[in-house]
């Protein structure tokens, strides 16, 4: 039997959604996956810039507006606990179901479905970790830190570029511009886990360095983003730094290394007036 999705299936499934139902479904879209906690940050905002007055409230209340979605098929959970603070409701962790993702695909006039295979431990914490500093982000913007003018996630993020050896592409895990009343900064991000061997890193770090000299991207901007690595820890960072210190043919001023708890000071630093991409 052919599973046929009728405009008038369609136009079903849509009145069952809010606005703000729509825009959780594209965020798991775009993020791929999201705690309970994160998708609280991005649509139940707390504390004196949000909507609400505390994070316990906004997220009891964003748990009822995930469950429905999941009562309707439009969201599921992924059975697979990732290590870290959160526990209970909060730290569950939510895909696109099939519904959500074929609804999501018929508004933009697309067939055929995407199938979902269960991440490994491994994946899920890195995607987990990129939508965190992502949120992280919005969340400075809603307290008026900076200005969010860009923030792009795999693949959009992605930069194919012609070498010696063929097409290339650059998959870095964000691409964002920031901007406060006096600059605007390009920033590309890698989330590091720690689990790549620092070897593979320096090979990304040259694939930033091959991308950066064909002047695609300062063509197309004016200007070639910084590279933000974001660490696990300071032993980490201090362990890519020197490793791209020892490499000659490595550009030291295109990367800036920094462990997670200094991630958000590290891009604001961008938008000094001293600083330049």
């Amino acid at each position: 039997m052919t599973d046929t999705w009728t405009p008038t299936k369609v136009r079903y499934l849509e009145s069952l959604l809010t606005e703000r139902d729509s825009q959780i479904l594209a965020d798991l879209e775009r993020y791929r996956a999201l705690s309970t906690r994160l998708v609280q940050r991005l649509h139940f905002p707390a504390g004196p810039h949000g909507l609400h007055a505390t994070a316990p409230t906004a997220t009891r209340l964003a748990n009822r507006v995930l469950l429905r979605l999941e009562a309707q098929g439009f969201i599921a959970r992924i059975d697979r606990r990732v290590g870290g603070p959160l526990r209970g409701s909060a730290a569950t962790v939510w895909h696109l179901a099939a519904t959500g993702e074929r609804l999501l695909r018929a508004r933009r006039g697309e067939a055929g479905r995407r199938r979902f295979v269960t991440p490994s431990r491994e994946f899920l914490a890195h995607t987990l970790a990129v939508a965190e500093f992502a949120v992280t982000v919005k969340d400075a913007e809603l307290g008026n830190a900076l200005d969010v003018l860009e923030l792009d996630t795999e693949p959009s993020c992605w930069r194919p570029f012609q070498s010696a050896l063929g097409v290339v592409t650059l998959k870095p895990d964000l691409f964002l511009v920031v901007a406060n009343s006096d600059v605007e900064a390009h920033v590309f991000v890698e989330i590091d886990r720690g689990t790549v061997h620092l070897p593979a890193v320096i090979k990304k770090c040259r694939t930033y360095q091959q991308y950066r000299q064909t002047g695609v991207e300062q063509a197309r901007s004016g200007v070639f983003p910084a590279v933000l690595w974001i660490t696990r820890d300071a032993e980490r960072a201090r362990k890519l730094r020197t490793a791209i210190r020892k490499e000659p043919d490595l550009p030291v001023d295109l990367f800036t290394i920094c462990a997670e708890a200094d991630a958000l000071p590290a891009l604001q630093s961008f938008l000094s007036p001293s600083t330049t991409n």
